[in-house]
């Protein structure tokens, strides 16, 4: 899919199913790897993020199969540790096969990650978590390749200055086969380190205080195969709900995570939406349904670590606040290129002036119609929800970033009621 065209300035209505979590998925696949059996996911989201990370465990002797929504790993075969720098380059959350790959088999050897262009995400965090278990770590600056091997890793205390989801991740994958106790300081909080560490113990390992900002792991000698269920993406849910707001309606979305979008939630209640829980069982409310009427009031807000609003949702929140009803502020905290979609909005109409880490909007009753390009995965939904708010014909192009983390973001649209279709 090269580009997306929509004709927007009408109101979303309809209902629909919030597709299984990215950034949960990604880690629990190169956690598969870490048992000598076979493990099932079911909830598994159709992108090309989760395309590349089954091929680059099938590249290392895994054996990987899809039906439906559901991907079965055999990982009794795995044969090497050695990523191929071509995977690499293509997305960040291959790194995280760098502490499975230690764990499983005591050595990695990879490059720097690629992935979206949003500001400096080094990571020096998970090298250094390597170290403290015991790992020798080499970098060959000229090339990018990163090497680590260890006889036997080692539990250790590990204090991260930054709440890091990555790195807390690297860390948990090589932690749960190390040889004792090892404590992860200043771990990141996010409902995906959640599901990784109760994905992690449905394997046989021994976790406490995933959720805390200190998680306790003592290791295991071997772990098994299982099954899961992928959680619903509460970053698609909120780009979902970020439309319905920027251009008005009356949606359903099941499967979005209440609990853990609670910050979402809340600043899209301040803007004047209504936000309501959709009743569920004994797991919770199983979606979150959205009534929006008038334009959007204006914010003030930050991004930062979970529980704080998403630096992945920063964008989507740009185009609703392109068409309050007064002068808005946002400050991103996580990543400090994150305003690249800002420019694209000028071409919409939108008044925005940035000056180094914040964003101030001022509001406008109308946008228009544009040909616009996506710079990244989550800018380029951004600019959906903009086209959907503006008057006129809009044309994004570069949209296969958009596909890395949305299903079929055409479909679901389509499902509200949106004019819009993919070419290319």
């Amino acid at each position: 899919m090269s580009e997306i065209r929509i004709c927007g300035y009408r109101p979303l209505s309809g209902e629909i199913k919030i597709q299984g979590s990215k950034n949960a998925a990604l880690p629990l696949l190169a956690a598969s790897i870490l048992q000598k059996e076979t493990v099932r996911f079911t909830g598994i989201p159709a992108i090309q993020d989760v395309y590349r990370m089954a091929g680059i465990l099938e590249s290392v002797g895994c054996r990987c199969k899809r039906e439906g929504n559901g991907l079965t790993i055999d990982a009794s075969c795995l044969k090497g540790a050695k990523i191929f720098k071509e995977d690499v380059g293509k997305m960040r959350a291959s790194i995280l096969l760098m502490g499975a790959l230690l764990g499983r088999l005591g050595g990695a050897e990879t490059w720097y990650p690629g992935g979206c262009s949003i500001g400096s995400r080094p990571i020096d965090l998970h090298l250094m978590a390597f170290s403290e278990l015991g790992a020798d770590v080499r970098e060959e600056a000229e090339d990018g390749k990163i090497l680590a091997t260890a006889a036997r890793l080692k539990g250790a205390k590990i204090v991260f200055p930054f709440p890091s989801v990555g790195a807390t991740e690297n860390a948990l994958l090589a932690a749960v086969l190390a040889e004792g106790e090892t404590q992860i300081w200043g771990a990141a909080r996010e409902p995906e380190i959640v599901s990784l560490c109760d994905f992690l113990c449905r394997m046989g390992a021994e976790i406490f205080g995933a959720g805390t900002p200190r998680i306790l792991v003592k290791g295991v000698h071997e772990l098994h195969g299982t099954e899961y269920e992928i959680p619903g993406d509460r970053i698609a849910a909120g780009t979902y709900l970020a439309a319905v707001a920027a251009a008005g309606g009356d949606a359903r979305i099941w499967g979005a995570p209440w609990n853990g979008m609670q910050e979402v939630v809340g600043e899209l209640k301040r803007t004047g939406a209504k936000v309501e829980p959709m009743p569920g069982g004994e797991k919770g409310p199983q979606g979150i349904h959205i009534r929006m009427a008038g334009r959007p009031k204006p914010l003030s807000i930050s991004t930062g670590p979970y529980p704080a609003f998403p630096t992945d949702l920063q964008s989507p929140m740009l185009a609703v606040l392109s068409r309050a009803e007064g002068i808005s502020r946002v400050r991103e905290k996580v990543f400090e290129d994150r305003f690249k979609t800002v420019k694209e909005l000028w071409k919409m109409g939108a008044q925005i002036e940035v000056c180094k880490e914040e964003a101030v909007i001022c509001g406008k009753h109308r946008l228009h119609g544009a040909e616009v390009t996506a710079r990244d995965l989550r800018g380029g939904a951004a600019l959906v929800s903009a086209a959907l708010a503006a008057e006129g014909e809009t044309k994004i192009l570069g949209c296969s970033h958009i596909e890395r983390g949305y299903e079929d973001i055409c479909r679901d649209i389509r499902a509200l009621g949106g004019r819009i279709w993919a070419a290319g």
